[in-house]
């Protein structure tokens, strides 16, 4: 790959529609869209401004394939920071096609997926951290993930690094220049403000690194396992959550033999609800293999519904505490929402005792709420999903703070904690100027590998690949 060449791909999605956007970038995209295109006005393309639209038609050696509107964009004034055409044509395959082979018979090549954004980065567009933002909000399917991406993509993230950098890196000349006078014991570097520095740059990489574990979940949807023994009401419930049948619902023991998965949005944020196999002793191999993946999912969970029957709570209450103190015991630091289901099937005095004591229960555990519903009427659904959204740390992202949400940033800021740590133990410990030097300088590495400052073709390779063409 060559970044000197002019590159097309179709920017929009693959397949026929309405209309599509047939993009070209390069030195000589300007150049060769004015060969393709005759303007109804007969201006010629190349002699109009940036950021102009113009009707015309394309053409091939006289045959019209479409008619077109052309927007140019000149560099540096484009996304790419390069010369940009992009042609709106209707969106027939084989117009598409034509479009593209004829840009590529003219001069271009095909563009690599993410070359687009990849290049508006080496122009200096945006940073790495900014690039890969693009990808997560085209990708993003909730309030929240659209959130994120939004705010990394306009810099929230990269400049809060980047002044952190900046910060460090004067301190770090400045230790380095006393190098230079070693043998005259002068200090440029005043210690007690490199030692408040070091302290606000361990606060703030701590803040960021305990954010991965909010943004992780609000980027990709917070997996809720529903658990419980057979027959009550799993599956009736997760096509309640969902409205519509999702799962098989069955009077059979046993039904539900694997996991079934789906995605819904609540209050803009996603989550993925998990049906599993009934807990209970049994000598069935495919039944035993369901739920060994129930306990796996209950791992993987960041909420667990763990469902009862209302009518058995009342004549196995003991048994049924039991079960529930072992799930809290096995999995402390989760939610746990406690939910006594098919109370349209008991009176409403034993109603109101359920509910007494489900509130006992779940006093026990600070991640512990309880509640009755009918997952078959519909009754406490809505109330359900309000519960939900208490177990999800939403204060940030109402605040608008920085989230990290990507594992490349968050495994390069452990690194530059790692660092940092072992410069303020140098302090600590009055080492020398040139040995807390060497690990300032990693520490700086690594805040360069987040927005791109240091980059090499591998890690690009690997960023961009994840992108779609045309992007």
């Amino acid at each position: 790959m060559t970044h000197e060449d002019t590159i097309v791909a179709l920017a929009t999605p693959a397949g026929a529609g309405a209309i599509a956007v047939i993009r070209l970038s390069g030195p000589e995209a300007i150049h060769i869209g004015s060969v393709m295109f005759e303007s109804v006005s007969g201006k010629v393309l190349q002699d109009q401004a940036t950021h102009t639209v113009h009707l015309g038609h394309i053409k091939d050696d006289g045959r019209i394939v479409d008619e077109v509107l052309a927007t140019i964009f000149k560099d540096p004034h484009s996304y790419t920071g390069e010369n940009v055409v992009e042609f709106s044509c209707h969106g027939s395959n084989y117009i598409q096609q034509e479009i593209i082979q004829l840009a590529l018979r003219k001069g271009c090549r095909m563009a690599q997926a993410g070359e687009f954004t990849l290049r508006a980065f080496l122009h200096g567009k945006m940073d790495l951290s900014q690039a890969e933002a693009v990808a997560d909000l085209i990708a993003s399917d909730s309030a929240a993930s659209h959130q994120l991406a939004i705010q990394q993509m306009r810099g929230g993230f990269s400049s809060e690094i980047k002044r952190l950098r900046e910060e460090l890196l004067n301190f770090a000349s400045l230790i380095e220049l006393e190098l230079d006078f070693a043998e005259e014991d002068v200090e440029f570097a005043n210690r007690d403000e490199f030692q408040k520095l070091i302290t606000r740059i361990r606060n703030v990489l701590k803040r960021l690194i305990d954010s991965f574990a909010t943004g992780n979940v609000l980027k990709n949807g917070i997996p809720v396992a529903i658990v419980g023994e057979p027959n009550v009401g799993k599956s009736t419930l997760l096509n309640a959550l969902l409205n519509e049948e999702r799962a098989i619902v069955s009077d059979i023991a046993g039904t539900t033999r694997d996991t079934i998965e789906d995605e819904i949005t609540i209050g803009g944020i996603g989550f993925r609800f998990i049906d599993t196999a009934g807990i209970r002793d049994t000598s069935d191999v495919i039944e035993g293999l369901g739920i060994q993946k129930t306990y796996e999912k209950m791992e993987q969970a960041q909420v667990v519904v763990f469902l009862l029957e209302a009518s058995k709570f009342i004549s196995q209450e003991e048994a049924l505490k039991l079960e529930i103190a072992k799930i809290h015991n096995r999995y402390p630091q989760k939610a746990i929402l406690i939910i006594a289901n098919k109370v349209d099937q008991v009176s409403e005095e034993e109603r109101k005792k359920i509910e007494k004591e489900l509130k006992v229960v779940s006093s026990d555990s600070e991640k512990s709420h309880a509640l009755v519903l009918s997952a078959k009427t519909g009754e406490n659904v809505d109330l359900l999903k309000t519960t939900l959204l208490d177990f999800v740390n939403t204060g940030a992202l109402r605040n608008n703070e920085t989230i990290v949400t990507n594992s490349r940033h968050y495994d390069a800021l452990l690194k530059a904690l790692q660092e940092i740590d072992k410069v303020q133990q140098g302090i600590d410990n009055n080492l020398s100027g040139d040995l807390l030097a060497i690990d300032i300088r990693q520490a700086l590495y690594y805040f360069g590998e987040i927005t791109g400052e240091i980059s090499n073709d591998e890690l690009l390779g690997n960023i961009f690949a994840n992108f779609c063409i045309g992007k």
